[in-house]
């Protein structure tokens, strides 16, 4: 019965194909060919939407941990120190908790559409002006430039597919592309970037579009990686398969390549300085007003109109939306879908500001003369002449967002104030504010009634956002013990779990009740002029570390002092003492520690301290992340016995770690793929 049933239905197959056979040519109405796509402006539209739906865009869609273009609980800032992320994962490696190698697979998508473009396309040229000619043109050479960069960032040398690949026309073994070099990697992000350029107009045609600016502030990005790495990187290797030198440079030709690199980076850089195009935004600055320069940077995140973006990815609602400030809002402000505060600056990130009470080494001053707390009227007080720019960034306790106050309390004291406060992370009678001492305050003394507080409970926390220790203050009123946006401890981290709350890219405008996942539509800036002084400053500081004083015919000392100057200007930061402030090591440490700040919560730090090759071994707070490194928050407190605030400063009480390895700047290739390869190598010693 089952034989008939088979021969009956190939018996059918037959007598369709006999049926159909004058009509084998024609060709199927639902299927969009390459002389539909490649013969208007209309087709060409389609085509240029497709690629840049794949493009490897590090915004509000990005998810450093798990290396994904389209993830959802986005946090820009952990991973790099910046902040601390409850569902961000604990470090950016290979290694990571995530989808290892997700890009790998993706990147070679984008790649075939742009090389089937470049290749192609000029054969219907008779449809298209010769400028419209070139901007397709461009917009191919731009993608494959972002995607070689992007792989070259995460794995050093890969295949350059720069042709398409045609199964089974060609032969399996032409199908195989080994890993090329890293340098010729990095030759290869340069040349597209180049061939961009001159093609791409200096108005992008459509929004969303690239142009000539925005290729050569993503080439000066591209190339201050390439050339940091050429000189920092240590670590070298050649692959078992090909013995191609797959991650590192030559170390007999790499100061000379680094010079190169560097050398790009700036005259990228220039060209748009030069162009006059773009600078920064002030729309609402004023000198010596600090709740101007405030209000001026909050507001040039989401000014469409801002002289100082050159390129943005745009959302739309219900279109294309994202999910950022459902996830990142304080919790006080918590919408229906129930995330709050995923991000929370670190103290360490804090103390980069100027403005605020500092130890001689640099840490923040909780403490007076005598060891003991210092107390302030209210809890906005520490922060009252901080550098704008910080509050553009962090929500600091205190803060109004949405005409209401941001209430970050960590607990309150209720003992004597007589003799002043001392410190809180006291077990046992013994002060400890090292990574063995006390983890939270849980723990503490003055909350378990022990020691000095034996039968004296002093301290009173709430363990989450609904279960709180109520103090009845001495006006009768009463007290929850944690703030409406916590911190709470480790417990509970949907709240300030490090005393602050991330305030870049939140929409002060939108309503608790849309503050819900895939409801928000602020554009994210990919590229401002911002970034690009500082790729000006930084590599004219690494050119002049190599020797050179002048580029492009300009004094490099100059150019780079300028930059950092109006950019703290801008910022409210104390002003420079001169232009030596910029020479040598200092110098470039300088415009390193201006970077993370200005550039925090914008996928941008991360990959400079990588390419820095300075993640593993920085120490911080005595770790390195190679052995495992650990923050530090900044804990509010209300003594109640005074009517006062005062702050304690330790390690974040959730002991998040971050560890990476030297070898882990070089993301393993999926194993999959090197198996099946007779010419992929995985990352040497790996």
């Amino acid at each position: 019965m089952k034989l008939k049933y088979f021969l009956f239905i190939l018996l059918g197959i037959g007598s369709i194909t006999i049926s159909c056979k004058s009509y084998l040519d024609v060709p199927p109405k639902n299927i969009v060919n390459e002389s539909d796509l490649f013969s208007n402006s209309k087709g060409m539209s389609l085509y240029l939407s497709r690629m840049y739906s794949q493009m490897p865009f590090e915004d509000f869609k990005y998810s450093p941990a798990r290396q994904f273009f389209d993830d959802w609980l986005v946090t820009p800032g952990t991973n790099e120190g910046s902040s601390l992320g409850r569902d961000a994962g604990e470090a950016m490696t290979s290694e990571g908790w995530a989808r290892n190698g997700a890009y790998w697979v993706r990147a070679f998508n984008l790649l075939r559409d742009a090389n089937t473009l470049l290749e192609n396309l000029p054969a219907f040229k008779t449809n298209f002006t010769d400028a419209e000619l070139n901007e397709y043109m461009g917009e191919a050479h731009f993608a494959r430039a972002m995607v070689f960069y992007a792989l070259a960032k995460r794995y050093g040398g890969v295949p350059l597919v720069t042709k398409v690949l045609k199964y089974p026309e060609n032969p399996a073994a032409q199908l195989e592309i080994p890993r090329s070099t890293e340098e010729e990697t990095w030759n290869q992000v340069l040349a597209d970037f180049d061939e961009a350029v001159g093609l791409l107009p200096e108005t992008s045609p459509v929004k969303g579009y690239a142009n000539k600016y925005v290729a050569l502030g993503f080439k000066s990005e591209a190339m201050l990686f390439a050339g940091s790495v050429a000189k920092y990187n240590r670590i070298t290797g050649f692959g078992q398969k090909t013995k191609v030198r797959v991650i590192g440079f030559d170390p007999a030709t790499a100061a000379a390549t680094s010079k190169k690199y560097f050398t790009e980076a700036y005259k990228a850089a220039d060209a748009i300085i030069q162009s006059g195009k773009y600078s920064l935004y002030k729309k609402k600055w004023a000198a010596n007003d600090k709740e101007a320069q405030y209000q001026n940077m909050v507001d040039m995140f989401f000014d469409a109109s801002s002289t100082e973006n050159i390129y943005t990815k745009d959302y739309k609602y219900p279109d294309l939306p994202h999910g950022y400030d459902a996830y990142n809002i304080p919790r006080q402000l918590m919408g229906g879908n129930g995330y709050s505060a995923g991000n929370c600056p670190t103290l360490d990130f804090v103390e980069l500001f100027d403005g605020f009470p500092k130890n001689p080494d640099g840490t923040i001053k909780v403490l007076d003369a005598q060891g003991k707390y210092v107390l302030y009227d209210k809890v906005t007080d520490l922060f009252a002449n901080a550098e704008p720019r910080l509050r553009a960034n962090v929500i600091l306790p205190g803060d109004v967002f949405k005409q209401e106050a941001i209430e970050i309390r960590r607990g309150i004291f209720t003992g004597s104030v007589a003799g002043g406060i001392a410190p809180l992370r006291v077990v046992n009678g013994a002060t400890d504010y090292s990574f063995g001492g006390p983890q939270t305050y849980n723990q503490v003394d003055a909350y378990t009634a022990k020691g000095a507080f034996s039968g004296k409970k002093s301290l009173f926390l709430s363990q989450n956002g609904t279960s709180h220790e109520v103090v009845t203050l001495l006006d009768g009123s009463k007290m929850n013990a944690g703030g409406k946006s916590g911190p709470f401890g480790n417990s509970d981290m949907t709240a300030a779990f490090t005393g602050f709350v991330v305030r870049k890219w939140l929409n002060p405008n939108m309503p608790q009740a849309l503050v819900l996942e895939a409801r928000s539509d602020q554009s994210f800036i990919l590229m401002r002029y911002a970034e690009v002084l500082l790729n000006a400053a930084e590599a004219a500081s690494e050119l002049m570390l190599a020797g050179e004083t002048t580029s492009e015919g300009d004094d490099l000392q100059t150019v780079a002092y300028n930059a950092v100057k109006e950019i703290r200007e801008r910022a409210g930061a104390n002003p420079l003492a001169g232009a030596g402030d910029v020479l040598g090591i200092p110098g470039r440490n300088l415009i390193r520690k201006e970077r993370r700040k200005e550039l925090a919560f914008e996928h941008k730090i991360l990959w400079d301290i990588r390419r820095w090759r300075t993640q593993h071994s920085d120490v911080l707070n005595g770790f390195t992340q190679a052995d495992g490194a650990y923050y530090r928050g900044l804990y509010p407190f209300y003594a109640s016995a005074v009517n006062k605030y005062f702050f304690d400063a330790g390690f974040e009480e959730a002991r998040k770690r971050f560890r990476i390895t030297e070898q882990e700047y070089y993301f393993m290739i999926p194993s999959g793929e090197v198996t099946k390869s007779p010419v992929i190598d995985q990352q040497p010693g790996r």
